[in-house]
């Protein structure tokens, strides 16, 4: 049966591949070797199936050289594309960090300018109030003189009746000495209330002329001040809403935040108390209410600005670098902080102040550094070449805490930042962003 089968085969493929005989020949014997078709045929097919595949498998890796040639070409673009996009983050940070501070200057300006204007506005309100005083008893001296010289006019009157009444009768010769120095005496009395009057008059009219001057001055004072109020609110509004902002990306609620700040910092006292006046009972006046919100206002954003400097955010490093892995899965594991690439040494600085929980050698990380921070905040930073802090020191923002290196489980040299909000690990670029506006 397998005879019959090979048979056919040969028959089936001698038309084209003819039945072939290769002769060895030596000394003493001469021997062939048989090639019959189907020997051929398969011959010929192996030897076309090898350079077929030959064939594909360089037009495979032809295709993949080229494609990945474009993918690092197009990497190289996404990655200058992404340098230059931080670089213009970095200026448009330093340039709202000198805005910021600008307006700052401004704000303590303007602060000290109301200071003064309400200095001016309460001894305007007391001269006012003097001058009320004065007018009020220029008045009363006025009207007492007035009744007096009607009442002496009255009476020289009945005294001139009396007198024509008794020049009818007999008068005694005696008493006419008398009665001349009466109305001498009553004549004189008369000018020097007249010249009293006069005076009371003049003196009253220069009173009623400063009170003018006065009440025209407290409006130009609380014109001013109006001003200055409106300057303010609209400083601090643009002051404060940045930070609330800034917090809340970053996943702080602001009240909470606020009241630990206030736990920590709770004593009372100084410029930023709130202004109180005497009312008598009745509720303070717009200005002061306004100037209370102020100061409610100026306590809330120091607040933040103490809160700003115990949360994480700064920038870890503060040389050229550049972004190598972000937060998030990578090769099928969680990679819980964000890679900063650059030169073995460069300076890594603590991002917030807080006291070192670890400095020394950990695991993957290798050198590595954690900062416990306020607000149930923790920052790590791994794979340094050298540590320059020690367990159980206090850093400030800012202060140098070690250099980069490729110590640990770690590809190159780089550091690995970590941000932790009560023990979970968040992406650190939270932080980062939304402080970009800010500082």
């Amino acid at each position: 049966m397998r005879t019959r089968t090979n048979d056919r085969i040969h028959n089936l493929f001698e038309r084209l591949f003819p039945e072939q005989r290769l002769f060895l020949r030596s000394d003493t014997s001469t021997r062939f070797i048989r090639l019959r078709p189907g020997t051929q045929a398969l011959v010929v097919f192996g030897a076309a199936a090898t350079v077929a595949w030959a064939i594909v498998a360089s037009s495979v890796l032809l295709m993949d050289s080229i494609g990945a040639g474009n993918v690092r070409e197009q990497a190289g673009r996404d990655r200058a594309l992404y340098e230059d996009r931080l670089n213009e983050l970095s200026e448009a940070r330093d340039s709202a960090e000198a805005e910021a501070l600008a307006a700052h200057e401004r704000f303590n300006a303007a602060l000290d300018q109301v200071s003064s204007m309400q200095s001016k506005l309460l001894a305007s309100e007391t001269r006012r109030h003097e001058l009320e005083t004065g007018i009020g008893v220029v008045q009363a001296a006025l009207r007492r003189t007035m009744n007096e010289r009607d009442d002496a006019r009255s009476e020289q009157q009945d005294m001139l009746a009396q007198i024509e009444g008794d020049a009818t009768g007999d008068m005694p010769n005696s008493s006419l000495p008398e009665v001349d120095a009466t109305l001498a005496f009553l004549n004189d009395a008369l000018e020097r209330t007249a010249a009293e009057r006069d005076d009371m008059a003049r003196e009253a009219a220069l009173a009623f002329e400063e009170a003018e001057a006065a009440s025209y001055e407290r409006d130009l004072i609380l014109d001013r001040n109006d001003k200055i109020f409106t300057q303010l609110e609209e400083a601090l509004t643009v002051s404060v809403e940045p930070l609330e902002a800034m917090f809340t990306k970053a996943g702080l609620p602001p009240e909470k935040l606020l009241s630990a700040v206030k736990k920590g910092y709770s004593g009372q006292g100084g410029p930023l108390m709130p202004i109180s006046f005497s009312t008598k009972g009745m509720p303070p006046s717009a200005d002061e209410a306004r100037a209370n919100t102020l100061l409610k206002g100026l306590d809330r954003m120091n607040l933040y600005r103490i809160a700003a400097e115990k949360a994480p955010f700064g920038m870890p490093l503060k040389d050229s670098f550049r972004f190598t892995s972000g937060f998030g899965p990578r090769w099928g594991r969680m990679h819980n902080g964000t890679d900063f690439a650059a030169g073995h040494g460069t300076p890594i600085y603590a991002t917030a102040d807080g006291v070192v929980t670890t400095a020394g050698w950990h695991s993957g990380f290798g050198r590595m550094v954690k900062i416990r921070h306020e607000f149930g905040l923790e920052t790590w930073y791994g794979h340094m070449s050298r540590l320059r802090v020690k367990e159980g020191q206090r850093v400030s923002k800012g202060q140098r805490i070690g250099d980069m290196g490729n110590t640990g489980r770690s590809t190159g040299t780089h550091l690995h930042y970590e941000v932790h909000v009560n023990g979970k690990p968040v992406n650190p670029m939270n932080f980062i962003k939304a402080a970009k506006d800010v500082f």
